[in-house]
């Protein structure tokens, strides 16, 4: 049979990424401390050069069948070479979306029961070298300290989105798991956010965040400042979803 896509193209126009984007599939994510079952969302693509038609899209899809079906973050470097060698490309990028789940006790009743996070791996491989980035997305509550500064009684609080995205290379491709980030997270804010509150928990939550308020600029530093210690190239983005506003705060750091 006629295999166009491998015809030569006489337009000599290189092609930066082409590929597949949304492929789901099911995995088993394992990364040392999670082992667990989902499904995930692939994006694969490779720089074409400007002689070739096409790549060959359907052994993306066997890549992930062949190779992804147990997502090890570690393991990223040697499936990106794998690709480079089957698709004959210098420029290689597989992206996974999944959620993963960590338990989590309530403060006080120790009430347990698991609460879902969001976890992006992005690897690329080119002439500079492999890029791995992991984006951790985890929620917390953030107390507003000008709230309280100002107010008789009370203040104003929020559930605020965190996400930590932290950049590994070939040698440590994954420098930061998925729930160590979820802790480093849930310790930046006024308090946790919790799946199971019973009264006392309530109580013990509510008093924990008037005690420890924080502004979106404090929590982006705070987390910024752990990774620095660790040594880890990272970006911090925070949004509160304010309560009495009617936009959100944002605050991002970007020491990719």
């Amino acid at each position: 049979m006629r295999d166009i896509q491998n015809e030569l193209d006489i337009r000599g126009v290189p092609i930066d990424r082409v590929g597949v984007a949304s492929v789901k599939y099911p995995v088993s994510l394992v990364d040392g401390q999670l082992a667990q079952s989902g499904v995930a969302d692939f994006d694969i693509t490779v720089a074409l050069s400007a002689d070739k038609r096409g790549t060959h899209m359907s052994r993306m899809v066997e890549l992930i069948r062949d190779h992804l079906t147990e997502l090890d973050p570690r393991r990223l470097p040697i499936v990106l070479k794998v690709a480079a060698d089957a698709f004959e490309a210098r420029t290689v990028s597989i992206g996974a979306e999944i959620q993963f789940a960590t338990e989590v006790a309530a403060p006080v009743t120790g009430r347990s029961v698991y609460q879902v996070h969001g976890l992006r791996l992005d690897a690329s491989l080119d002439q500079a070298g492999v890029d791995i980035q992991s984006t951790v997305t985890a929620e917390v509550t953030s107390l507003c300290p000008c709230s309280k500064a100002i107010s008789d009684y009370g203040a104003h609080n929020q559930r605020s989105n965190v996400r930590l995205t932290t950049v590994g290379s070939a040698d440590t491709p994954y420098p930061i798991s998925a729930s160590e980030a979820v802790s480093m997270i849930r310790s930046i804010g006024s308090a946790p956010v919790y799946p199971i509150v019973k009264r006392p928990d309530e109580r013990h939550i509510t008093m924990q965040a008037f005690d420890h308020p924080v502004f979106v600029e404090d929590m982006v530093r705070d987390l910024s400042v752990r990774c620095d210690l660790l040594q880890v190239r990272h970006r911090v983005e925070v949004r509160n979803l304010e309560s009495i506003h009617s936009h959100d705060a944002v605050a991002s750091i970007d020491r990719r």
